[in-house]
């Protein structure tokens, strides 16, 4: 393969022991559609295989459109995706325990469970949730994002005191309440929790609560916006930013962009991302706003890759911009990650020390 980048070193490789290093990570999102269970789990076996860091899954109760046909309880592939790997982490992109589908004490659980079976391989995304996976739980009528989102600040931090109370105890926030309450199965480690945000009041809670990042701007906003964002709260919050990951999901078509953006509006994928897809329940309506959705917001979201080197240039280009985990959307499509396997992974693993940014 002939890369665009040749030999060119980008990062000052020596590192220096005093200083916190951030290696470069490289994930495949499977996201919940299209095939049966056991094609994520071979999926999962192939990235473990080619060396990638992490493998997500989509947690939702129906697809995000119908064409995508699939929606398995990611809760029961996880654990046997974990059992066929051997190295590579796997966890849930993203889960919403906001209290409608799921509770967080439940969610600390069964993480808790996974990670005392399979130690430091389980990761925990969450998010805001979405209507199409949530709404139906939430008898009353569907939260607003900022409820949503206090919801699921509040969750992570029950999570993370059933995970590490010693003793029996009560917790009594503006949502969620539990009286003399121990969970009795321990996490063996520290399990990660990634905060998925978009707009600047999310990163802030992200910062705050979270972990790690998980973002989808561009390498411009992620630079000047969204990464500042979030650090300071991390800061603010007297966590220390050099540790903690900003991932960047690539919504990826690998093709040209204008047989792409065909693609998209055909499919139906692009409705994910017309005005009120959050708030619309039924995955055929989604897929009908597909026709609402522009041109030039569907180029904004989406990455036309055309050859590996295009992906490499990408993948770069958030480095650059300060992003130190990228997740790249395959859906459960083996040849995806076959093919970025082959061409693209060798490539920043040849150049690992290329790819560490010391702080």
């Amino acid at each position: 393969m002939n890369t665009y980048l040749g030999n060119k070193r980008l990062v000052n490789g020596n590192s220096n022991p005093g200083k916190c290093m951030a290696q470069l990570k490289l994930s495949v999102d499977l996201g919940e559609n299209f095939n049966d269970p056991l094609r994520f789990v071979e999926c999962a076996e192939l990235a473990d295989n080619y060396g990638f860091d992490t493998v997500w899954f989509g947690d939702h109760l129906m697809p995000w459109i119908h064409s995508g046909n699939k929606s398995a309880f990611v809760w029961s592939v996880i654990p046997v995706a974990l059992d066929r790997t051997k190295n590579i982490r796997i966890g849930p992109d993203v889960t919403s325990p906001i209290g409608g589908r799921y509770q967080p004490i439940i969610i600390a659980q069964a993480a808790a469970t996974l990670d005392n079976m399979y130690p430091a391989r389980f990761c925990l995304g969450v998010g805001s949730g979405e209507a199409v996976g949530e709404a139906p739980f939430f008898p009353s009528g569907w939260p607003k994002w900022l409820e949503r989102t206090k919801r699921l600040t509040e969750a992570i931090t029950l999570i993370k005191k059933s995970w590490t109370s010693n003793e029996y105890f009560t917790f009594e926030g503006e949502y969620f309440r539990i009286e003399n309450f121990f969970l009795y199965t321990k996490p063996k480690t520290q399990i990660p929790i990634y905060f998925s945000a978009i707009g600047k009041q999310a990163t802030h809670f992200a910062g705050t609560v979270g972990d790690h990042l998980v973002t989808i701007n561009s390498p411009e906003t992620c630079q000047n916006i969204i990464f500042p964002i979030f650090e300071s709260a991390a800061r603010n919050a007297g966590k220390d930013p050099t540790r903690m990951e900003k991932m960047v999901l690539l919504d990826l078509f690998f093709g040209d962009k204008l047989q792409g953006v065909k693609e998209a509006r055909r499919s139906g994928e692009a409705g994910i991302l017309a005005e009120g897809a959050f708030e619309q329940r039924d995955p055929r309506k989604i897929q009908e706003m597909s026709a609402l959705v522009s041109d030039s917001k569907i180029l904004a979201n989406k990455f036309f890759i055309s050859s590996p080197d295009e992906l490499i240039e990408l993948i770069d280009k958030y480095w650059q911009a300060g992003a130190t985990h990228i997740d790249l959307t395959t859906h459960s499509f083996p040849d995806r990650i076959r093919m970025i396997g082959t061409n693209v992974v060798p490539y920043f693993t040849e150049r690992k020390d290329d790819y560490v940014r010391t702080e």
